[in-house]
């Protein structure tokens, strides 16, 4: 008995040993905004062997991973992502909502309560408050008595911010205008270091021409250069190549047109590498967090379309930036001793317009024009419009103070608007608030339902669009449904403690964050309720 407890007692030992020895110095969570999974095989040709296809040659690709809600926007992508969760536990239910206490349409980041550091006004004077969940990139610091670091950086706001989470050392995101630099908040601390400053000053050599990396007809993946579903920018007759950045950025908002073109994703990798040099990520035995978002490719997305040269061009450029970021993390933190994850908060539809001329269904919807449509009707009804008090989005909600003032039921007026809304053109479906909550989930869709309903923040009505039918410009692409384009997002695990090999199973973008705390040996987000990829680890 007693060489059967020395022989397990080694076992453990061992096995402890292993797993302390396997712990990345660095964890890189990446994500792409507005990624479609299908440009990974779409524009395969033209990417290197250090990007993109390095990381599927040597990590874990999982090839069939979903968000499993609705709406599918930027800010509740990144938190799901990042919190093992969806809205309906994380909160942030959208990018925007009408907030019911305040009587006002609230921003996901915004907090009066802050300062902006680094810039004057109001493009600083946020925080992650609104998020009620922690992040893996908190739980990572509890878990090291806050030794860990954690850095947050993006373009946008709200994709540095709730990634990073609660407890960040740091978050930045860049100031557009007149500004041109990278900016944070009082939250975090009560000036810019050093380093940021000194990267700031060197903004404006990312201003220049754009033209293709490739020569633009070996770009047979996209549309052609010259048609009708792309925006452009102001100053240039149509949206062809080349642009010239430095003559059209006074008519674009100055340093702002940047996020519109690749350049915006070369300074975003040139400012992670200095975070990583100057905030000394990854240099002992005690786990960091860098989390990056790469927001240019959304921008331009919704400028030019998701069948683009532009889109095409872009995500050729950002597999050289993701390229440079592994060689370089190779040199700074060494080849074994980092995880990186890849992936994206969102897809995207084609163009509708372009789709109609090919004979597929889909079209646009006039949400003003809805939307007098159902004060009108409320008020024939019910003899009064200020029943309903605000809309956000595809959201209605109802003011119950006027309900109860003018005798009205809520279950009344939400089988009234039922039936209205759902016979509207470009209504797919349409779901009540009592039709959520008393909602057991059993299929795939009601789940996807129910997942994006935050009882107190959500709306009393929410009304679903047709497939590829959309609330927006006849000119570029946009996203927030639960279809496939919008949901299916790449997937890629590479680096330390990642099995090399690929999956076709079903899984969904809340269990990345258990996934990696299971790597780690930490405890799961607070309101995780995804679930631990076990085939990515290695045994």
């Amino acid at each position: 008995m007693k060489n059967l407890f020395s022989a397990l007692f080694a076992f453990i030992t061992v096995i402890s040993t292993f797993a302390q020895k396997q712990k990345p110095n660095l964890i890189v969570g990446v994500v792409v905004d507005q990624m479609r999974f299908e440009y990974l095989s779409r524009f395969e040709n033209h990417y290197s062997e250090n990007g993109f296809k390095r990381l599927i040659r040597e990590g874990f690709h999982a090839k069939n991973t979903h968000f499993s809600y609705i709406p599918t926007y930027t800010a509740p992508g990144h938190a799901s992502v990042f919190t093992g969760t969806t809205p309906a536990n994380h909160g942030i239910i959208s990018n925007n909502w009408y907030h019911k206490e305040e009587n006002k349409i609230v921003y996901c980041v915004a907090d009066d309560n802050m300062t902006s550091i680094g810039v004057d006004g109001d493009d600083g004077k946020m925080s992650p408050y609104r998020m009620l969940t922690t992040t893996i990139a908190d739980q990572n610091r509890l878990h090291t008595q806050f030794r860990g670091k954690t850095f947050g950086i993006s373009l946008k706001d709200r994709s540095s911010i709730l990634p990073a989470g609660h407890t960040a050392n740091a978050a930045y995101w860049f100031s557009g205008g007149e500004n041109g630099k990278f900016i944070s908040s009082s939250f975090y601390m009560n000036k810019l270091p050093k380093w940021v400053k000194d990267f700031n000053r060197e903004t404006d050599k990312y201003l220049k021409t754009w033209n293709t990396l490739k020569p633009l007809e070996t770009y047979i993946e996209s549309g052609s250069d010259r048609n009708n579903y792309e925006k452009g920018f102001k100053g240039k007759e149509d949206a062809t190549f080349p642009y010239d950045l430095k003559m059209l950025a006074s008519q674009n908002d100055g340093y702002d047109i940047l996020k519109d073109t690749p350049f915006g994703n070369d300074m975003l990798t040139d400012f992670a590498k200095e975070i990583i040099l100057n905030e000394n990520l990854g240099q002992d035995e005690v786990t960091d967090f860098l989390t990056v978002s790469f927001s240019s490719t959304d921008y331009i997305g919704h400028n030019f379309g998701v069948n683009s040269k532009e889109i095409q061009d872009t995500y050729v450029r950002l597999d050289q930036n993701i390229a440079d970021l592994l060689s370089y993390l190779d040199q700074k933190i060494g080849e074994n001793n980092y995880t990186l994850f890849l992936t994206a908060d969102h897809g995207a539809v084609h163009v509708p317009q372009y789709l109609k001329d090919h004979n597929i269904p889909a079209g646009y919807f006039d949400n003003k024009t809805f939307r007098r449509g159902v004060k009108e009707f409320v008020k024939n009804k019910f003899g009064t419009s200020v029943l309903v008090e605000g809309y956000s989005g595809n959201e209605i909600f109802f003011d119950y103070d006027e309900l109860e003032e003018n005798d009205v039921e809520a279950d009344d007026l939400q089988e009234a608007l039922y039936y209205y809304i759902l016979q509207q053109d470009g209504i797919d479906r349409v779901y009540t608030r009592d039709m959520i909550e008393g909602s057991d989930a059993t299929s795939a869709f009601s789940n996807t339902i129910k997942n994006g309903f935050h009882p107190k923040r959500s709306g009393d009505i929410i009304y679903i669009l047709e497939p590829s039918v959309i609330s927006y410009s006849k000119q570029g692409s946009t996203h927030g449904s639960y279809l496939n384009y919008d949901t299916q997002a790449p997937l890629i695990f590479y680096g330390n403690g990642i099995k090399n090999a690929s999956s076709f199973h079903r899984y969904y973008i809340r269990d990345i964050a258990p996934t990696i705390a299971a790597l780690l040996g930490i405890a799961q987000p607070n309101g995780t309720t995804g679930q631990i990829i076990a085939e990515v680890i290695e045994d």
